[in-house]
């Protein structure tokens, strides 16, 4: 004699199962081949890389173990033509090269009908920066609340400068502005819903909660940070901390997680885990310019 399913179901599993069918794909992520499941090599936006370095050193940075592998990609347009959007950039710190307002408009010239977005840590945009950029989208990166922590994160005493620039795209109402968090339990749990309250409260429009993965070199840098590595592979956990964060943003997670997410039964969302390891990150795409 069977067991019906649903009599094996707990309230918290129909719950995050709800949270995931309700969740909206990040701005982000729309036009990403990773929504497509029956792509079998999906690949990211292209991208426009400006350079490897960067001015903070942050525990958890998949492009800092790139430079360290001699894997990084050199300064370029990774993509193909005719792209409905371009990120700029994917590695190091893109407002840390003084070619960036040169490479904005290049690119403005060139796609003119694709989306641009800036993935940045913030700490170098100022109003009069803003003024000569010209950008569809910012992504500002920010793991911590408080001037402490950012600090033991990023190793940069910077978080008034992230501050102030969410501070600056979240006024510009023609931007499509997001604070970008990374969910690292044990180590900023408590901060997700207060970077959620602040952001919200600078007129930040979204937050995009990416899940961490932990790239060899890094490992011995989280677990001294306190990383709990069995519950950064948890998606339960993961989706917790969202929904904390949805009480007071526009919370979204990773689309191509998402995608996936979407297909589990409750049970299954609720009991399972993600490969959280990795040695290092490998741009799929060619380079053409």
């Amino acid at each position: 004699m069977g067991v019906e399913p649903q009599i094996l179901e707990n309230e918290e599993a129909r719950l995050l199962k709800r949270f995931v069918d309700d969740l909206v794909y990040p701005s982000h992520c729309q036009f990403c081949q990773g929504l497509d499941l029956s792509n079998p090599n999906p690949v990211h936006h292209p991208s426009y890389e400006l350079t490897p370095a960067c001015n903070h050193d942050c525990i958890f940075c998949y492009s800092n173990v790139a430079v360290k592998l001699g894997k990084a990609p050199k300064p370029g347009y990774y993509g193909w033509e005719n792209p409905k959007a371009i990120t700029v950039s994917q590695y190091g710190e893109p407002l840390f090269s003084p070619r960036i307002v040169k490479v904005n408009r290049m690119l403005r010239e060139r796609f003119p009908e694709a989306r641009l977005d800036l993935q940045t840590n913030g700490s170098l945009l100022t109003e009069e920066l803003w003024q000569k950029l010209d950008f569809d989208l910012v992504m500002i990166s920010l793991d911590a609340a408080t001037r402490e922590k950012h600090l033991a994160i990023t190793n940069a005493d910077t978080f008034d400068n992230v501050v102030n620039a969410l501070r600056i795209v979240g006024a510009d109402k023609s931007v499509r502005s997001i604070v970008r968090t990374i969910f690292m339990p044990g180590i900023n749990d408590e901060d997700i819903p207060k970077i959620a309250e602040l952001a919200a409260s600078l007129g930040v429009d979204e937050m995009m909660l990416q899940p961490l993965t932990v790239h060899e070199l890094n490992v011995e840098r989280l677990r001294k940070a306190g990383l709990d590595f069995e519950r950064a592979e948890s998606i339960r956990e993961y989706l917790k901390a969202a929904m904390k964060a949805k009480e007071y943003i526009d919370v979204r997670i990773s689309g191509c997680q998402l995608a996936i997410y979407r297909t589990m039964d409750p049970l299954t969302l609720f009991s399972a885990r993600r490969i959280a390891r990795d040695v290092a990150p490998l741009v799929k795409r060619k380079r053409l310019l």
